[in-house]
């Protein structure tokens, strides 16, 4: 069966819907949010796009293997929404601190949306369903799967209803429900997990994603937005307090997340804010594994993060993702889960568009 199916009608009036949804969520977040996307080549649905294929192969085919007895740590980051740079800021950085501080050269996979990284010369795949399910993929046929483990770290838009938002361009939205993440993961067959979620309502995802081989952090509890998106930041308030800050004091994850909910705690209180109340689940068999890798682990010195702070008017109100319900999380017949779902999937879904994403330069 093909990947990417041709939209019958139903579908097509579950895109409008979604479109809509898109739209208002958008506005609701900030005034410039999707502002300055290129005009897209034209392309029919369906369509594989060749150069972020190509892209997503080279990528892949860079990783290194694993090296016996040593317990490695494979990095992925996943920059979900192309209006907002502080994504893609995020994700690039967690490139730089890993490869620099942690010592995962050849080990880390970026998939980003944002304008910058369309055209005929992109600097990392694009951040699709199907990008971050066969890096997964990849990895776990690289890595020891008992032996090693995988840092994930998303970052972009959550759902009242516990979606992650993909925006690739006008032509491409999705959203990735936890059991999507969940098959992705098992798919793999990648044991060893600590995974990172900063976005709204992350903590949703807390139930789908627990195993005993699993930590999980998110930027906010279940029922509870979190701040620091649009164009007006440089950083989301939990990218900027556990991994430009924490991350750069401690070299365990947990405690870094210790570290940065204390900081995010003061600066919502500071502000005035609702509480984002970030939490964690961390499974028994993991802690050995992490015991390994630090013992390891030659740490290397801090890395300064390299996107200057946003200059905005004293009186801006800090960004927060508005209450949004995907009046239909299903895209389309063949690809997705509802987040009302409570058992995993087991297959692969396609994307929510084919069009091509790429401009001519």
């Amino acid at each position: 069966m093909s990947r990417y199916p041709s939209l019958g009608p139903s579908a097509l009036l579950r895109r409008l819907a979604l479109l809509i949804v898109v739209v208002a969520f958008m506005a609701g977040c900030h005034r410039d949010a999707g502002a300055a996307l290129p005009a897209q080549a034209a392309a029919s649905n369906g369509a594989v796009d060749p150069i972020d294929q190509a892209t997503l192969a080279h990528a892949l085919n860079a990783l290194q293997p694993q090296r016996p007895g040593i317990t490695d740590l494979y990095v992925v980051g996943f920059a979900g929404d192309a209006s907002d740079d502080v994504f893609r800021n995020e994700t690039l950085y967690l490139k730089q601190l890993f490869e620099q501080r942690f010592a995962t050269g050849g080990r880390v996979v970026t998939l980003v949306n944002n304008p910058d990284n369309l055209g005929e010369h992109p600097y990392a795949p694009l951040a699709t369903y199907d990008n971050l399910y066969d890096t997964l993929a990849a990895i776990g046929k690289r890595m020891d799967r008992k032996e090693d483990a995988l840092l994930l770290f998303v970052t972009t838009h959550g759902t009242e209803d516990h979606n992650l938002y993909v925006h690739v361009d006008k032509e491409e939205e999705d959203f990735i429900s936890p059991q999507d993440l969940r098959a992705a993961l098992d798919d793999a067959g990648i044991d060893n997990r600590i995974i990172v979620l900063s976005a709204c309502y992350s903590g949703g995802f807390i139930p789908a994603l627990r195993s005993p081989h699993t930590l999980i952090l998110t930027a906010a509890r279940a029922d509870r937005a979190s701040f620091g998106c649009g164009n007006t930041s440089n950083a989301t308030y939990f990218g900027q307090a556990w991994l430009i800050d924490a991350m750069n004091q401690s070299d365990d994850p947990l405690a870094a997340f210790d570290i940065a909910k204390a900081a995010i705690t003061a600066r919502e209180k500071q502000q005035g804010e609702v509480p984002s109340l970030p939490q964690q689940s961390l499974g028994a068999y993991l802690a050995p594994v992490l015991a390994r890798w630090h013992a390891g682990l030659r740490l290397g010195p801090t890395v300064a993060y390299p996107y200057p702070p946003v200059e905005t008017d004293t009186k801006t109100e800090p960004q927060v993702d508005a209450p949004l319900q995907s009046t239909d999380p299903a895209i389309d017949d063949a690809k997705r889960s509802t987040a009302q779902q409570t058992a995993s999937t087991s297959f692969k879904p396609a994307h929510a568009s084919g069009a091509s994403t790429r401009s001519p330069q």
